[in-house]
């Protein structure tokens, strides 16, 4: 896959995400993750070094707030980036486009992965139609109550799976916000696995 940024890009897109005042890195982190739109977040060893080079070059100055570390452009790093304004627009014009090309990776994968599970879902739930025949053939003359235990055990793997999941969600939440294409993915997931259980039942 071609990198996000050409070469510099990243270390002028910096400056002017700077532009509007003071930022920690965790900050920018978070920023360029939520320009791309979740498809791409860089980490902390791709961001220090070149925050590092530019303080080098005196185009940002550091200060410590509590535990943190801010960055914040300088005269001159405002100088460059009025001088590069014209370079900068063609780095959002990159941007736009690595964000079309990383949403349709991940589309593309997704469509797989799905392929793939609903390839394993219809196989699980006729496994299950099977074992569920073979049940009632030989427990034909069973009652209604008998089956009172088999649905409240569903009911707890449905109660464990959507508490389980909640959590996993709530977390990735707190760390950043969940892209559109998550929401895209959970709602297909559960889609096929209710299409999936509702073919297993009988007539």
């Amino acid at each position: 896959m071609p990198p996000v940024f050409a070469h510099g890009a990243l270390r002028l897109y910096l400056l002017a995400l700077l532009e509007s005042g003071p930022k920690h890195g965790y900050e920018l982190i978070k920023a360029l993750s939520e320009r791309f739109g979740g498809t791409y977040s860089p980490s902390a060893g791709t961001i220090y070094p070149r925050l590092g080079k530019l303080e080098e070059e005196g185009l940002v100055d550091t200060e410590s707030v509590g535990r943190r570390t801010n960055y914040r452009i300088t005269t001159a790093g405002l100088a460059e980036l009025n001088k590069r304004r014209e370079e900068l627009a063609g780095v959002e014009n990159d941007i736009s486009a690595s964000v079309r090309r990383l949403a349709d990776n991940l589309r593309a994968d997704i469509r797989a992965n799905m392929r793939g599970l609903r390839a394993d879902l219809a196989a699980t739930a006729e496994a299950a139609r099977s074992t569920a025949r073979a049940a009632d053939f030989r427990k034909a003359g069973r009652q209604p109550s008998e089956g009172i235990r088999e649905l409240k055990e569903a009911e707890m793997l449905l109660q464990a799976f959507r508490d389980e999941l909640r959590v996993e969600l709530r977390l990735q939440a707190t760390r950043q916000p969940l892209s559109a294409l998550t929401l895209e993915t959970v709602r297909t997931v559960l889609d096929q696995a209710r299409i999936s259980i509702r073919n297993s039942l009988p007539n």
